[in-house]
């Protein structure tokens, strides 16, 4: 679907009205800095992410996160899943193979509509967004009303893109499964006085994934444009295009709705039909960012970016099994037999299409009130959301076992209906930030958001079935000690406001999408700068509304916002050199989730579900001295088990996985080459990665087994 430019200038106008002079997320309209003792360095010392001006990682009042280049290319990652990782705050949340992945952080499901940015705008998240023009990612964990405003209380991620500079690379990948993978990186500066930037970063990659019959593919593109105008005026623009398609490998269920099912091979695929076609995703994101410097103390910025997605869905889906009167107890139809047997189901949701459009604008400078220095940024965004959909198909063809290869079903004999709009959310804000610098070891950061948000639900024939306006302001307060230079103590009080999550088809109000809920939080934590490493504590609580499908009498559900769940823990982490040729990020989380007020006893009183109680990871580099460009590369991820249905009687086991590899870099016929040799879950340990919901249906995901990979990078 092609854009017309009418929306974008009535975004520009509402961001810059009289009306709207105050909000929404500062610091991601810098200039990306990333700082630290090479290029080769896990460690980083500034996130934009965190729209705390553009204060360092040490002065910023809250838990960051950030994968640097030189993590994202040694782990050779390629998905999300692969980055995050890194993070033992983070798990996943519904991230099928050959789908759009999603997360959770701080035991709290990130939103596609919101959780989700590049270079601080916000992106259609239902897509897998591409890495090889990927500065580092950013992860900031907690509430983010005043980055984001509506947004989900776990986090928020950013991707940062890579600017202009000369290089010439070209990277070759492959896998014991035969993938074939190849990238370019090609930059420079150009013009009469070299004001001109342009970067491009090109991929193909045939996917050979390591289950059966889950190939696909994958076609990347995307530019990076600087013009310096003058001294006092800059122009960046980055536009980036994927095509990706794959076949989706379905999740397996509790077995009876009670038992984990055992002697799972990663490598097999439910419900494989011959019809069945892979799922195509295209993604279209754009931005483009104006900066001009008034003076020494005073910078103005206006932003502006559109996300649009297009997925194709024609899968063959394993789910429940709906065995009439042969079920036993009071098993439902949505979960597998005891003995294993599943639907499978013709799905068919086509041209499924998400777009987002961002204005912002902003003035950030600093000035003095007697002895009090401040930094401040004040500012206006727009943002719209719209939602475009068929109802899907999903007819039932017949029935298999997770023992054996399913059976060939004819593909069901049915029609798509048209094409209506589901959803139209507009969201307008006002924010401001003041960094107070009260003396050489106080700060504190005053700030908030206010936001206007108006959104409209519609059903196939385009009624409205509704309309929330709401008007919400959402402060983030924080105090900062430092009784050194290189320590900094801070707590943090913040709160958000969160979208509505959309009821099940099997609920009383199908397919209804809730009115946004209210969380609040409070975070203190410690960081230190040692040397060349960065260590950080902290301890948090989370409060939030709760949105769940409740049972009622007669065996029916609905979707609704009743309770409260509340997450505390505490995360500690570490990143940097140990010695001068040891570097590692490691971290650890340990949290604490519980629902309370819900109305239905079996939920409450345990840890929710899919959130361990302790996870942690590792990564490490070190550089061998025997052999001059030798490193050895590794790490190892550990999670708690954790709940694999809301009642928490059912669990999935704690697992630990081990990686290990090498990197290699040497001269070749005058050029810097290097090679690269990655084997992860080198045990081949069997675990069960994900254990979450999705629409109202609990999912269990297998773990990948042991997977090698070996690419070589040479640059021109």
């Amino acid at each position: 679907m092609l854009y017309r430019p009418r929306f974008a200038r009535s975004l520009l106008a509402l961001a810059l009205s009289p009306a709207l002079v105050l909000a929404s997320e500062p610091s991601v309209l810098e200039a990306v800095t990333v700082t630290g003792e090479g290029s080769d360095d896990y460690l980083a010392r500034r996130a934009s992410v965190s729209a705390y001006d553009d204060a360092e990682l040490l002065d910023t009042p809250a838990s960051v996160s950030v994968v640097t280049q030189q993590m994202l290319a040694d782990q050779q990652a390629r998905l999300l899943s692969e980055v995050l990782k890194n993070d033992a705050a983070v798990g996943e949340s519904y991230a099928p193979i050959g789908y759009y992945e999603n997360f959770v952080v701080r035991g709290f499901s990130l939103n596609a509509a919101s959780s989700y940015k590049i270079n601080g705008r916000t992106i259609a998240g239902e897509q897998n967004v591409a890495l090889e023009n990927k500065q580092q990612v950013e992860l900031l964990k907690g509430l983010a009303g005043l980055q984001a405003g509506v947004s989900e209380p776990g986090g928020l991620l950013n991707y940062v893109t890579k600017r202009p500079e000369d290089v010439r690379a070209v990277t070759v990948s492959s896998n014991e499964q035969g993938e074939r993978y190849l990238a370019t990186d090609v930059g420079g500066w150009f013009g009469s006085e070299q004001q001109f930037g342009l970067r491009a970063n090109l991929a193909h990659e045939d996917i050979r994934s390591y289950v059966e019959h889950a190939d696909g593919k994958r076609d990347f593109l995307s530019l990076a444009f600087d013009w310096n105008i003058s001294p006092n005026a800059l122009l960046q623009v980055d536009v980036e295009y994927q095509q990706r398609e794959q076949l989706s490998v379905p999740g397996y269920q509790l077995l009876g709705g009670r038992r984990v099912p055992h002697g799972v091979d990663p490598r097999d695929k439910l419900a494989d039909q011959r019809w069945a076609k892979p799922v195509g995703i295209d993604s279209l994101n754009t931005s483009g960012r104006f900066e001009y410097r008034f003076s020494d103390d005073w910078t103005g910025s206006l932003s502006a970016a559109r996300s649009h997605v297009v997925i194709d869905d024609y899968s063959a889906f394993a789910w429940g099994y709906f065995c009439a009167p042969n079920c036993v107890g009071d098993q439902r139809g949505n979960t597998f037999s005891a003995a294993g047997d599943y639907d499978v189901y013709d799905y068919r949701s086509p041209d499924d299409t998400r777009w987002t459009d961002e204005l912002e604008g902003a003035l950030r400078g600093h000035f003095r009130t007697g002895a009090v220095q401040h930094q401040m940024t004040v500012g206006s965004s727009a943002l719209r959301r719209i939602v475009e959909r068929r109802d899907a198909i999903n007819e039932w063809v017949g029935t298999a076992n997770i023992g054996q290869d399913s059976p060939d079903f004819a593909a069901a004999n049915a029609a798509l209906g048209d094409k209506y709009r589901r959803l139209d959310s507009r969201q307008y804000g006002l924010f401001i930030n003041d960094r107070i610098r009260l003396s050489e070891q106080w700060q504190s950061v005053l700030g908030g958001r206010l936001v206007r948000l108006d959104e409209h639900t519609y059903d196939a024939a385009g009624e409205v079935t509704r309309h929330t306006q709401r008007t919400a302001f959402l402060p983030d307060a924080a105090l900062i000690y430092k009784p050194r230079a290189d320590i900094s103590l801070y707590t943090r009080y913040s709160q958000g406001l969160s979208p509505g999550g959309e009821a099940p088809w099997f609920a009383s109000n199908n397919a209804s999408i809730l009115a946004p809920t209210r969380s609040r939080q409070l975070e203190v934590g410690i960081k230190r700068d040692w040397q060349r490493a960065s260590v950080s504590a902290a301890l948090f609580r989370i409060e939030r509304d709760y949105q769940y499908t409740r049972p009622n009498d007669g065996g029916t559900f609905t979707y609704l916002t009743q309770g409260e769940q509340q997450n505390t823990g505490l995360e500690l982490s570490a990143s940097g050199w140990l010695t001068e040729r040891l570097q590692v990020s490691a971290s650890a989380a340990a949290i604490r989730a519980r629902v309370s007020g819900t109305g239905t006893e079996a939920y409450e009183g345990h840890q929710a579900i899919n959130v361990p109680t302790l996870r942690s990871s590792l990564s490490f580099d070190y550089r061998v001295a025997a052999v001059e460009g030798l490193a050895l590369l590794g790490g190892v991820q550990y999670s708690g088990s954790k709940y694999a249905n809301q009642a928490g009687s059912t669990k999935v086991g704690d697992y630990t996985v081990f990686d290990l590899g090498s990197r290699y870099s040497m001269r070749l016929e005058g050029y810097e080459a290097v090679l690269r040799l990655s084997v992860d879950n080198l045990f081949d340990t069997r675990y069960w990665r994900d254990a979450g919901e999705y629409l109202g249906d609990g999912y269990l995901f297998p773990g990948a087994p042991r997977t090698a990979r070996l690419a070589a990078t040479l640059n021109f």
